[in-house]
């Protein structure tokens, strides 16, 4: 069969499949959720919800087991309900998912989305809804499959370039491992001296202790044991072992906002390293562009703190302004950007210079001719130093 036979054949079959879908049965006002579901869904997905197979729906489509828990608990309802209204290709799966935005209320629909989330009977896995918006520097509480490649311009201190490649993986209901690597490239400043290397080795755990859908909470508590893998001489690791306990905590708050928090404690294993207490918390929302089902746009304000137990110094406290992207249609692959400051800086007087600076650091560096990328980067870096920030992109996808 030519393609061209072939797609008249696909299109065809949808347009069966579409008209057999809409006309199973009159949708009534009245209907339980269970009766709108088995109007509009139980045809392919069937009544109980494990998916009918492609013989019996005469497309050679998978259709998805809303039964299991490792896929259905996953995604947060907006997703499930953008699929529904919009269909398939509004989150990039197949267009045999037809679009029941014209047939259907959107109470109608939320109405079916409330059944489709009771056929994963096993609460231990936490609702996607808990999956808030990575921040570049709190933990989530949500045990996720991720990879992460964060990339840091250090800008006090030794001038660096730190691209850090992370993978985390879920395991059972709430359980997640992870293993990071960071590699350093150390004085920017001039072609000459510049080294490169790799740093500490990071392996860590988490697990989900609880969630509350009423109250929309979360919480878990991880740990991560970090090796003296990098050359601590070069400033590329921190020349210990490192084990980090911490708790993670997750709040849905109204109108897409959210908060994150997360306590955590540092215990070097050889003496001569203080222990230190560690306190991270951020507040974001999420906005979406190009209609209700669009890319979606989080800023979050970050606040660090951290004070090292040993010396009885003072709490360094940061602010961390950062901004999170979707990159693709079905959200996956998300972009980040965001600085962090010392709040010390904000509370200084601005000379005239470190304002001059400042207005570097907030503009796009171009390549324009005779601009090479690394003297534009070295840019960015003498912007960062001069007003001692930390600038930060992070780009992760998730798996599904």
């Amino acid at each position: 069969m030519t393609g061209r036979n072939q797609l008249l054949v696909s299109s065809f079959s949808l347009i069966a499949f579409s008209l057999m879908v809409a006309f199973v049965r009159p949708v009534y006002p009245q209907d339980s959720d269970a009766d709108l579901y088995g109007a509009a869904c139980a045809a392919c997905h069937g009544f109980d919800g494990s998916g009918n197979l492609p013989a019996q729906l005469g497309f050679d489509v998978e259709v998805p087991d809303f039964t299991d828990c490792d896929f259905a608990a996953r995604e947060p309802d907006a997703d499930w309900y953008a699929v529904i209204h919009d269909g398939g290709p509004v989150r990039g799966f197949d267009r045999m998912m037809p679009a029941f935005g014209q047939a259907l209320t959107g109470e109608q629909i939320q109405q079916i989305l409330d059944h489709v989330r009771t056929l994963c009977t096993d609460e231990a896995w936490p609702p996607g809804e808990f999956n808030l918006p990575r921040s570049l520097f709190v933990e989530k509480a949500y045990p996720e499959d991720e990879a992460v490649i964060t990339t840091t311009i250090q800008g006090e201190g030794q001038d660096s370039l730190t691209h850090e490649f992370l993978w985390e993986y879920r395991f059972g209901a709430r359980s997640q491992i992870e293993v990071s690597l960071p590699l350093h490239i150390a004085e920017l400043k001039g072609t000459e001296g510049r080294e490169k290397g790799f740093g500490d080795l990071e392996l860590g755990l988490k697990h989900n202790l609880k969630y509350d859908k009423q109250r929309g909470t979360i919480l878990s508590v991880g740990g991560e044991l970090i090796l003296p893998s990098g050359d601590d001489s070069r400033g590329f690791g921190k020349g210990t072992a490192v084990f980090e306990p911490y708790v993670a905590w997750g709040k849905i708050l109204p109108r897409d906002s959210f908060f994150q928090l997360q306590g955590l404690l540092e215990f070097p294993t050889e003496s001569g390293f203080d222990n230190e207490l560690g306190l991270k918390g951020v507040f974001g929302r999420t906005w979406t562009t190009g209609g209700p089902f669009g890319r979606a746009w989080t800023p979050m304000l970050g606040v660090l703190g951290s004070k090292d137990l040993g010396s009885g110094g003072d709490t360094h406290w940061d602010l961390v302004p950062q901004l999170q992207v979707t990159l693709n249609t079905r959200q996956h692959v998300t972009g980040s950007f965001g600085f962090r400051v010392p709040a010390s800086v904000l509370t200084k007087k601005l000379s005239p210079s470190s304002k001059s600076s400042a207005l570097v650091c907030s503009q796009r560096v171009p390549l324009a001719s005779g601009t090479s990328k690394g003297s534009a980067l070295r840019s960015i870096i003498s912007a960062t130093n001069r007003l001692k920030v930390l600038l930060e992109f992070m780009f992760f996808l998730h798996f599904q």
